[in-house]
């Protein structure tokens, strides 16, 4: 069990580290940063469907009745479509909200869900090392294009490149105290990890289809149709890859 611990905590650091990943829109011109952004969006999106489809999802059926775990999975996914919509709820939409304001909201909707990335790092890794790997590495290549996201954000909200950095590294801390805390309360009733399963795989589709898919959509033409959708498949062959060690 230290072991798991040992892992849970390690994943969860390094999310935490890529907060710092958010530099990189200092150092690259746009037309370049556009470029990367929309090729780890599309992995990442692969990566998370193959993560949901190949690993939590099989697992989830071994470990729970098949009809019980897709109607948790879709009440999660209604679920975590509401929570989205309540985090975003004010942001700016009022004429007395500033950019600041809108800054520091960022940073709050960021602490939330890295604390679940947390939360669903230490489910994988309590369920299986293989689909601990795998989860950590799909939630990190998400977390790549975010955290850049997040870090324009903050510029853009007045604070100084110094600032951005601290503020992102601290909120990418909560990914770190949702592993600690998900390890230590599921390792203790391990019987309700069977249960959570269906949550982490609404999770990743919901990442993917509604967040990820989405922004791919507006890349138009026929070579960039085909090489995002063949960053997509390499994503999904390398979680089915790895699925192969899970047995």
């Amino acid at each position: 069990m230290f072991t798991t611990f040992i892992y849970i905590f390690s994943s969860t650091i390094l999310l935490s580290a890529l907060s710092f990943f958010g530099a990189v829109i200092l150092a690259v011109n746009r037309k370049s940063l556009t470029r990367i952004l929309f090729g780890f969006v599309a992995l990442s999106a692969g990566t998370l469907l193959g993560g949901a489809f190949l690993h939590l999802m099989p697992e989830g059926v071994r470990s729970l009745d098949p009809v019980l775990f897709f109607r948790i999975t879709l009440v999660s996914f209604v679920a975590f479509f509401v929570v989205e919509k309540i985090i975003h709820w004010h942001h700016c939409h009022d004429s007395d909200c500033d950019v600041h304001s809108f800054g520091y909201m960022n940073l709050f909707g960021d602490a939330v869900h890295n604390f679940m990335d947390g939360l669903i790092i230490a489910l994988a890794f309590l369920t299986s090392p293989v689909i601990g790997v795998t989860t950590t590495l799909a939630l990190a290549l998400h977390e790549l294009p975010q955290e850049i996201g997040d870090f324009g954000v903050l510029l853009h909200a007045g604070f100084s490149a110094q600032k951005a950095l601290f503020y992102n590294f601290m909120v990418g801390l909560f990914s770190l105290l949702g592993g600690v805390l998900g390890f230590f309360l599921l390792s203790r009733t391990p019987s309700i990890i069977s249960y959570l399963l269906p949550v982490a795989t609404a999770s990743l589709l919901y990442v993917a289809t509604s967040d990820l898919l989405p922004e791919l959509k507006n890349e138009t033409g026929l070579k960039n149709t085909f090489i995002l959708t063949s960053i997509i498949f390499f994503g999904i062959c390398l979680m089915y890859v790895l699925s192969l060690y899970s047995g």
